[in-house]
């Protein structure tokens, strides 16, 4: 009997190049905003300050893209994901900084039943940013090792999205290609004037 994981039959670096593939046909302009890979430095240096090391497909993530060119506005590509810019090595940290003080100011201040494992965690590693300030992040937390959840600042609980970047990704790679609906998310993907991809609520 086979115990695998759907997860198990999706390969990182095949997914992220389909998607790479389609925004080169389909949305050049956010292709065009991803930027060269980190290197192994800049990965061990991220890892050494947040103190843990960082997911498998984020580190595969990274080592392909350091993040994407900073967007000034929302007329301006590499928001592809979701809405949201890819985060570098150096905004991750930034990020993931914030959130964590986030975390730890909860419990000094005695309210971390509001706060911890609710919208911040020491263990929630950011890698997306939207222009609002909203986050998707990896958890590193042993029971959610993984998981792609979004911050929305002022909502009062994170939205987990999906087990896995790799099932993030295999989702929005048939989302695009097929020009359909996400499955787990009221979403739908759109081009703009041709050169980069929006994602429309239904």
């Amino acid at each position: 009997m086979n115990t695998s994981s759907p997860e198990a039959e999706y390969r990182f670096e095949e997914l992220w190049q389909r998607l790479e593939s389609w925004l080169i046909r389909n949305a050049p302009e956010d292709h065009q905003a991803l930027l060269p890979g980190a290197s192994g430095a800049e990965i061990s240096n991220l890892e050494r300050e947040i103190g843990f090391s960082v997911n498998d497909d984020l580190k595969l993530l990274l080592s392909r893209h350091n993040g994407v060119a900073p967007r000034r506005s929302s007329m301006q590509a590499g928001a592809f994901l979701l809405g949201y810019s890819l985060l570098g090595t150096g905004g991750i940290l930034e990020r993931q900084q914030y959130v964590a003080a986030m975390a730890r100011e909860a419990v000094e201040d005695g309210y971390e039943d509001e706060v911890i494992g609710r919208i911040a965690h020491e263990r929630w590693v950011p890698f997306a940013q939207s222009l609002t300030g909203d986050l998707l992040f990896v958890d590193h937390r042993s029971d959610h090792h993984g998981d792609v959840g979004e911050i929305s600042f002022g909502a009062p609980e994170y939205v987990w999205l999906w087990p896995s970047m790799r099932l993030m990704l295999h989702d929005l790679c048939d989302s695009v290609e097929g020009a359909s609906r996400l499955p787990t998310l009221r979403r739908r993907p759109s081009v703009h004037e041709g050169r980069m991809l929006e994602w429309v609520t239904d």
